[in-house]
C-alpha cells in the first residue's frame, strides 16, 4: 500500500448508479494513497464521472474540462495533476473525448473502472493510450470486493446493470451494456460488511433493477434465479439493516413475487419509483416501452391493494417526436389519477445514435415548455399536498446527520422525505418517532415523540 498521500477529486454527474460507482473509484484507490478533496484545485488526480442522458451532456463535459485545464497547467510544476473521464459519456465517446480534449490523460467506462490504478500507470507512462470501455461487468464487481468507504448510515448497492428495452428516446442500452445481475451472494456479502461499518438502510440500484434475475446463495441453486422480490426478503434477514429501498424499475418487469414483497416485508419502504414516461399509448408505443397507460394503472392498483400506505413516484417526458394535444392531456390525466408523491419530468432531448433523434414530427421547443410548465404545476401541487398529508401523523425516521440549525438532526421518512428535527446527537444512525407538525414541498418538521418542549 502506497505511504505518499495524494489528492483524488470526483466530480459526479447524474444517477445514483453514478454515485455508487464514484464511492466505489474511491474505494479502488485509496490503497495507491489517494484522499478526498471537495474542489479540484490543487488535486493530483481529478475525474469526471459522466451521465450521458441529458441533453448536451458532452458539452457540459468539454465545458468543466476547459476549466480544469489552467489547473492542470498550475500543477505541472509541483507533481502534475492526470485527469480522467469516467461514467457514461465516456462509454459513448471514449476515442472522440481523447482526441478532442488533450488535457484528459486516461478516459474509462462504467464497466472498467476497477481498472483505474492500471490505466493511471499507463497514462503516466504513455500519454493519450490509457482507454477502456469494454463491457466486462462481473470481472468489475469480482475485483471491487467489499471494503467500502462509507460515510453516514445509508449507502446504495448495485444489484444489476444494463438494459435491453431498447426505448426509442434512451441511451443507456448503449452505454451501459446489456441486463446482468450480480450473484445473491456477492450482494449479500457486500451488505454484510456495509451492517458491520453501521449503515442501516441499503438502496439496490440497477437501470431496470426490477428485472434482477441473479444466481442464487450457495446450496440452493436448485431454486434457479432469484427475483428481487426473493433478493429483497433475504437482505432483510441481514442483522442491523433496518431498511430497504431500490431503483430504478421499470413497468414491464413487475411482477407478483415483487409485489407480495411490498405486503410482506416490513423492512421495504413503501416508497416506488416507477417510471411511465408518457399516459398516451400512441407515445408509449413510438418509445417502445411495450406498456400501455392501462397496463400501468393495473400495476398501481394492485401495489396499492397490498401495501395501502404506498407513496408512488415516476418520471415524465413531455414533447416526445409526434406528441399531440390529446397526447399531452392523456399525460395529465394520468397524473391526476396516480396523485404521485413526487415525480421527475423532463422535456424531450434528442440523444445521439437513438431512434427517437431521426423521428419526424419533433415537438417545437415552445410547445414543450408549455407543456412541462404545465405538468410541473401540477405534479408540484401533488407533492405538496402528499407532504401536507403528513401533518399530524408519526413517522419512523432515520437521523443522518445534523441539521443546519443548533441542536437539530436531519432524517428520512419511510417516503423518502426530508425530514427536520430538534433532537439529540446520540440518535444518529437511529430511527425514532417523530410526530410531523409542518411541511413544504421539499421537507417536513416535527418533533420527537416523547420529548419535551424548551419554555420559549
Amino acid at each position: 500500500m502506497s505511504t505518499t498521500r495524494k489528492r483524488l477529486f470526483i466530480k459526479t454527474y447524474g444517477c445514483q448508479m453514478n454515485v455508487y460507482d464514484s464511492e466505489r473509484m474511491k474505494d479502488v484507490l485509496t490503497p495507491l494513497g489517494y484522499e478526498s478533496t471537495d474542489t479540484p484545485d490543487g488535486a493530483d488526480l481529478v475525474i469526471l464521472n459522466t451521465c450521458h442522458i441529458r441533453e448536451k451532456a458532452a458539452e457540459k463535459v468539454y465545458s468543466e474540462l476547459g476549466r480544469l485545464r489552467p489547473l492542470k497547467e498550475d500543477k505541472a510544476a509541483s507533481g502534475g495533476m492526470t485527469i480522467a473521464v469516467a461514467g457514461c459519456v465516456a462509454q459513448a465517446e471514449g476515442a472522440e473525448i481523447m482526441k478532442r480534449a488533450p488535457v484528459v490523460d486516461l478516459v474509462v467506462g462504467p464497466q472498467t473502472y476497477h481498472k483505474l490504478p492500471e490505466l493511471i500507470a499507463k497514462a503516466h507512462r504513455a500519454k493519450g493510450e490509457a482507454l477502456d470501455t469494454e463491457f466486462e461487468v462481473e470481472d468489475k464487481f469480482d475485483r471491487l470486493g467489499n471494503d467500502r468507504q462509507v460515510e453516514g448510515y445509508s449507502a446504495f448497492v448495485t444489484v444489476q446493470e444494463g438494459c435491453d428495452k431498447f426505448c426509442t428516446f434512451c441511451v443507456v442500452p448503449y452505454t451501459r451494456g446489456a441486463e446482468w445481475s450480480r450473484p445473491v451472494d456477492q450482494i449479500v456479502a457486500e451488505i454484510r460488511a456495509l451492517a458491520a461499518k453501521g449503515i442501516r438502510e441499503v438502496t439496490l440500484l440497477g437501470q431496470n433493477v426490477n428485472a434482477f434475475h441473479g444466481a442464487p446463495p450457495a446450496g440452493r441453486e436448485d431454486e434457479g434465479v432469484w427475483g428481487l422480490g426473493q433478493l429483497v426478503r433475504h437482505i432483510a434477514l441481514i442483522g442491523g439493516i433496518e431498511r430497504i429501498r431500490f431503483t430504478t424499475s421499470h413497468p414491464r418487469d413487475m411482477d407478483e413475487d415483487l409485489i407480495q414483497a411490498f405486503a410482506d416485508t416490513p423492512k421495504l419502504m413503501p416508497y416506488f419509483h416507477l417510471p411511465v414516461q408518457s399516459g398516451s399509448d400512441t407515445i408509449l408505443k413510438a418509445m417502445n416501452r411495450q406498456h400501455t397507460a392501462e397496463d400501468y394503472y393495473a400495476i398501481i392498483e394492485r401495489l396499492r391493494a397490498v401495501r395501502p400506505d404506498i407513496a408512488i413516484s415516476g418520471d415524465m417526458i413531455v414533447g416526445f417526436p409526434g406528441e399531440s394535444d390529446a397526447d399531452f392531456e392523456a399525460t395529465m390525466e394520468l397524473v391526476r389519477r396516480i396523485n404521485y408523491a413526487a415525480c421527475f419530468s423532463f422535456k424531450y432531448s434528442k440523444r445521439p445514435g437513438t431512434p427517437g433523434a431521426s423521428m419526424f414530427n419533433q415537438v417545437d421547443e415552445a410547445v414543450k415548455s408549455e407543456r412541462l410548465a404545465a405538468l410541473q404545476q401540477l405534479l408540484d401541487a401533488q407533492q405538496i399536498a402528499f407532504n401536507e398529508s403528513m401533518i399530524g401523523k408519526t413517522l419512523p425516521v432515520l437521523f443522518e446527520k445534523a441539521g443546519r440549525l443548533e441542536g437539530q438532526l436531519h432524517g428520512r421518512s419511510p417516503y423518502l422525505q426530508s425530514v427536520h428535527v430538534d433532537a439529540p446527537a446520540e440518535l444518529l444512525g437511529q430511527i425514532a418517532e417523530v410526530k410531523i407538525e409542518s411541511a413544504s414541498r421539499n421537507a417536513l418538521s416535527g418533533q420527537l415523540v416523547g420529548a419535551k418542549r424548551s419554555a420559549a
